[in-house]
């Protein structure tokens, strides 16, 4: 998302970074150059022209990963879904939506689906929608409201630990919540199991379920990293500072890709629109280069703010892909665009 930061007192955590300086749109970050990627998709008109976008997700079928779909969100509107040649295939004008997440394997008197869920900015909560891999329709399922104390519910992600599906809103003052709801259960059951926090404004956040870790974006500041684990210490372990080289203010998007037996962790940077990329090993955290996503036939990204990526085959892309934000595709129309993964991979030399 697009902010004016002001020069006022922030209270950040022991240990944290200064907060990073925004850069102009446009701007190229001092260091390490950003790798040209070309879109090979990107989503087509909606029912808005002026849609306002902001966040994406992917999803593809296990049982024939050819058939997928993205969810993006609309700030104003609701929320669309999208065929993976770009064209809308659904729209649930539910309202203001800001960020959207997707868990599979979410079984609803027996049958499995897809947990959709989004962070909503005017009745301040969580929508949450079952998505039908038989029909691919889309069904709103409940909603979790997050009350007037928590205020507007700004980034958000899920995730799936054991037996467990979670929603993580987090909002402007960087407080976290983590709320856990059981596979079948209604949605208005979720219970509030953690809170966490971190210094100032806060937006993306990823869940890496394997390792049971929430890894999340102070949008000036840093890139942090939460245990999940039952038990653990809530306090956030640093992962990489907005340090205008690598990672550019302000960080929104982040998401875990795992390829060749390798999970890499992806931050888009609406600063300068780039996309840096880190090798997870354990508790390290190896960075891998950046790349910026122009060239080919389609309109180069810019202002960038959420991401999603997908491991493995998904539509046409048989190794993995990539899902961001632009917030400009011509005329005041904003929209997705979709990047193969292998291009990354060649681009930034991964093995």
């Amino acid at each position: 998302m697009k902010h004016l930061f002001c020069a006022l007192p922030i209270i950040l955590l022991a240990g944290c970074a200064t907060a990073g300086t925004e850069l102009p749109q446009g701007y190229a970050a001092r260091g390490d150059p950003a790798k040209t990627v070309p879109a090979a998709i990107e989503t087509l008109v909606t029912t808005n022209p002026r849609v306002n976008a902001d966040d994406p997700a992917l999803w593809a079928d296990p049982r024939d990963p050819s058939r997928a779909v993205l969810f993006g969100t609309d700030k104003t509107e609701g929320l669309y879904v999208h065929d993976m040649d770009g064209k809308v295939r659904q729209f649930l004008p539910d309202g203001p939506l800001n960020n959207v997440d997707v868990r599979t394997g979410f079984v609803v008197d027996g049958k499995d689906y897809v947990l959709v869920a989004a962070t909503e900015r005017k009745t301040f909560g969580i929508a949450a929608y079952l998505f039908d891999p038989d029909t691919f329709e889309t069904r709103r399922y409940g909603f979790i409201p997050t009350g007037a104390a928590f205020g507007e519910p700004y980034g958000f992600c899920t995730g799936r630990i054991g037996s467990g599906f979670y929603l993580i809103p987090n909002n402007k003052n960087g407080d976290i919540r983590v709320y856990r709801l059981d596979a079948g259960a209604p949605v208005e059951t979720a219970t509030l199991e953690r809170s966490l926090k971190v210094g100032s404004q806060p937006e993306g956040c990823v869940v890496d379920d394997k390792a049971a870790r929430l890894y999340v974006s102070e949008e000036d500041v840093a890139i942090w990293r939460f245990d999940l684990a039952a038990g653990a210490n809530p306090d956030p372990v640093k992962v990489a500072d907005v340090d205008g080289e690598r990672l550019t203010a302000d960080v929104e998007g982040l998401s875990i890709l795992r390829d060749r037996g390798t999970d890499y962790l992806i931050a888009s940077s609406q600063g300068d629109a780039t996309y840096p990329v880190w090798r997870i090993d354990g508790d390290a955290y190896h960075y891998a280069g950046r790349f910026a996503i122009e060239g080919g036939d389609i309109d180069a990204v810019t202002g960038t703010d959420g991401l999603d990526a997908w491991s493995g085959p998904i539509g046409p892309f048989p190794e993995g892909a990539i899902a961001v934000h632009d917030d400009d595709d011509g005329n005041g129309q904003q929209n997705y665009k979709i990047v193969d993964w292998r291009a990354v991979r060649e681009a930034l030399s991964l093995p």
